[in-house]
């Protein structure tokens, strides 16, 4: 059964991705090959999605090195947050207005990520991808991203020669030789980092009109997705809450819900999707589904996504951000009292942030230990795929962070 490693994107959002893999290094035995043949990320997903699949011999010291990046990152680490950056960022935004909306030497941003593809360039090794590959340690490696000319969801993806790429409607696999640029190009969250040009179109964040996040992961040959989300709205105990309304919604309200939708929607609904196709399988009897030539195959899944919501931590964690950055958040309302913590979660790289992530993460896997196991079992049990891992310890609401 080949497994699959499914990362979301999520800014800052996906140090909780490293809280689970760290966890799920414990769990697994110490010597313990990667247990996912196919690795695919989206938006910082891909950038953690790459760092495991450059040194796949290695799993728990992947994961350690993963962990001791995320614990050591700083904003600057990731973008220029001084004050002249953030007023050159406004400037070219305003002088774009006299030019048609269009940056006139490079892309438009409010922030400058060079820093970021200089962590990249200096932690993922790109050239160990070719030979984990042809040793059989990796079947595949995934990192989406979306073209702004065709509107189209773009997979790159670098794995076997046989490995075919695929179009559907507005979902492309492009077989490629993954590089900084790719990576650069997915987590470039809209309006906030610059897009990224590659070969004859410029590309942004993947989140952004990825219809179905596991679609990729199924179509390299996954029979099973392990999947970490970065949001906690499957804690069906928050369904259905409201917060009393106190003002209309600031700007930065209004920003965090489109991240949402852009990051989270997509993939909540593409799992819920596959529950069902899951459930409606099991009711076909396999000679009846060979009879009516129905190509379709159950996928068993595990998901692991937070227990806490990540806006109420960002919003005790923003005191840790410069001052400058600090104004500019407060200015549109990125605030726990402006109602715009979630927008200002994306970008809260400080290590106090970061560090309460991977902790809940680690807690929230923690709790799924019996779950994992069985997941990873040689030969499992037979029994309803999709939701069957969402058990009762997803349920209880974990201490503040």
């Amino acid at each position: 059964m080949k497994n699959a490693l499914i990362l979301s994107g999520g800014g800052a959002r996906a140090a909780y991705q490293v809280g689970v893999l760290k966890a799920l290094a414990e769990i697994l035995p110490e010597d313990a090959h990667n247990p996912f043949p196919i690795i695919c990320g989206t938006s910082a997903g891909a950038v953690n999605a790459l760092a495991l699949a450059s040194n796949p011999e290695h799993f728990r010291q992947s994961v350690a090195d993963l962990e001791q990046i995320w614990r050591n990152l700083t904003p600057g680490s990731i973008y220029r947050a001084d004050t002249p950056a953030l007023l050159g960022g406004l400037a070219r935004l305003g002088a774009s207005l006299f030019n048609e909306g269009v940056g006139r030497k490079r892309p438009l941003a409010l922030l400058d990520n060079a820093p970021l593809r200089m962590l990249i360039e200096k932690t993922v090794h790109f050239d160990n991808l070719e030979p984990a590959i042809q040793r059989g340690d990796l079947e595949a490696v995934c990192v989406t991203a979306m073209g702004y000319s065709s509107g189209e969801s773009v997979s790159f993806f670098q794995g076997h020669p046989q490995l075919q790429g695929w179009r559907r409607h507005r979902r492309v696999g492009s077989p490629s030789q993954l590089n900084s640029d790719h990576l650069m190009a997915s987590s470039a969250i809209p309006t906030v980092f610059p897009t990224v040009r590659i070969n004859r179109e410029y590309f942004g964040d993947g989140a952004l009109r990825q219809l179905a996040p596991i679609s990729p992961a199924l179509h390299l040959g996954a029979e099973r997705v392990f999947v970490v989300g970065v949001s906690g709205n499957r804690n069906p105990l928050r369904w259905g809450r409201r917060r009393p309304i106190r003002h209309s919604p600031s700007m930065a309200q209004i920003m965090g819900h489109m991240f949402n939708s852009a990051f989270i929607d997509s993939m909540e609904s593409d799992i819920e999707h596959l529950d069902r196709i899951n459930s409606l399988l099991a009711l076909i009897p396999e000679q009846a589904r060979q009879a009516q030539n129905i190509h379709l195959r159950p996928v068993d899944s595990m998901i692991i996504s937070p227990t806490e919501p990540l806006d109420r931590i960002a919003g005790r964690k923003i005191r840790y951000l410069s001052r400058s950055l600090r104004f500019f958040l407060r200015a549109v309302g990125a605030t726990a009292k402006g109602g715009g913590a979630t927008a200002a979660s994306y970008l809260l790289f400080t290590p106090q942030f970061c560090e309460s992530l991977i902790e809940l993460g680690y807690r929230d896997t923690m709790w799924e230990r019996e779950a994992i196991e069985r997941f990873f079992a040689p030969q499992p049990q037979a029994e309803p795929s999709g939701s069957k891992f969402w058990n009762l310890a997803r349920l209880r609401l974990s201490a503040s962070v």
